[in-house]
């Protein structure tokens, strides 16, 4: 006689799928604004657009996805889950934001080799406390447990954000030219780009366990580093933006770095200098060039380097800039470069 079989000798726990809604519920409701028609549990989400679109002469839906890659891996590895819930709103946020929009809902998806409702729980706790930081709802998702899809430890995690902009006020970078200036956001180390080359250096070169504590760290361990949040830029730029600050560009710095970002804003025909010598990047990125002996290039074509956001508008902005996001103390800008006449991408070297 067989054996009797059901989903879960198949590798799939109904009840820790139940049990991880049941813990997130909290943590999601808390980003709910009354414009939220569905909670948990519906088969589609139903969100107002009746506020957001007040004011508004031309509206145009912005939307973008994103997911968090190889720094899962990481945080695998240290344990640590709460950060990379934060880090995937931050990451696909920041690329709506950049075109001038407000993002208004964010969907996730969740997928493992088995659910384990308190890593779903710390991952939604994450997310939801980012939303309510940028001000999105997180209406919804899909939780997916698949053994026979991803390995044992093995998680996957991917964001959807929806947002709305009037159509007068989207920055594609059209009206840039020659002599205006880039002015740089710092970011918070990593964030969530280069960590195939980052585990290569740190763990195979290096050698480094996850709470190593290298003396170029400064007393923090290489978990605290390398899971360090994903700034998130949603509400700072809101700020520059309803300053009326002329900025008539930005570039989110995510994987490719300045050196693949930046040129993503520019028109055809201009290109950007960059001064090395105005910012110094983060410990991390100098402990990582070293243990690779990485050639500058490269680094800045894989990691931020400490730059998260570039802002690009006319010469003497920065002290209306740094006005603007005074309120974030976790922020700083400065001028970066400067936009050149016939040429295209980036260069390093001296802004004159």
């Amino acid at each position: 006689m067989s054996a009797k079989v059901d989903y879960k000798s198949a590798g799939v726990d109904i009840e820790a799928g139940n049990e991880a809604v049941r813990r997130m519920k909290s943590h999601v409701t808390k980003t709910h604004s009354a414009a939220v028609l569905t909670g948990l549990g519906s088969f589609g989400t139903l969100f107002a657009l009746g506020d957001a679109l007040k004011g508004l002469k031309d509206p145009v839906m912005v939307q973008s996805t994103d997911g968090v890659g190889t720094k899962s891996k990481v945080t695998v590895m240290a344990g640590r889950y709460e950060a990379l819930g934060h880090d995937l709103v931050s990451a696909v946020a920041g690329d709506i934001v950049v075109m001038g929009a407000t993002p208004l809902t964010f969907l996730d998806y969740l997928g493992f080799h088995k659910i384990e409702p308190e890593i779903v729980e710390a991952l939604v706790r994450g997310m939801s406390a980012a939303c309510v930081e940028a001000g999105i709802a997180l209406v919804g998702g899909e939780t997916a447990e698949m053994p026979a899809v991803y390995a044992e430890g093995d998680l996957d995690v991917v964001g959807f954000v929806t947002g709305v902009v009037d159509r007068e006020r989207l920055l594609t970078g059209a009206d840039i030219a020659a002599g205006d200036v880039l002015y740089g956001i710092n970011s918070s180390g990593l964030h969530t780009n280069g960590f195939s080359l980052a585990r290569k250096l740190i763990f195979e070169i290096g050698g480094y366990a996850i709470d190593a504590q290298p003396e170029e760290l400064e007393g923090k361990s290489m978990a605290d580093v390398l899971l360090a949040p994903h700034l998130n830029y949603v509400a700072p730029v809101k700020s520059i933006l309803d300053a009326g600050i002329v900025v008539k560009g930005m570039a989110h710095i995510t994987g490719g770095g300045l050196v693949e970002n930046v040129p993503r804003v520019l028109p055809e025909g201009l290109g950007a200098v960059i001064d090395r010598a105005t910012w110094t990047p983060q410990p991390i990125f100098v402990l990582m060039q070293r243990l690779g002996e990485i050639d500058d290039l490269e680094m800045h074509r894989t990691f931020n380097m400490g730059v998260g956001l570039v802002l690009i508008g006319p010469p003497g902005l920065q002290r209306e800039l740094a006005a603007a996001i005074a309120k974030f103390p976790a922020l700083r800008v400065w001028e970066l470069g400067r936009v050149e006449a016939n040429a295209s991408g980036v260069r390093f070297g001296e802004v004159k």
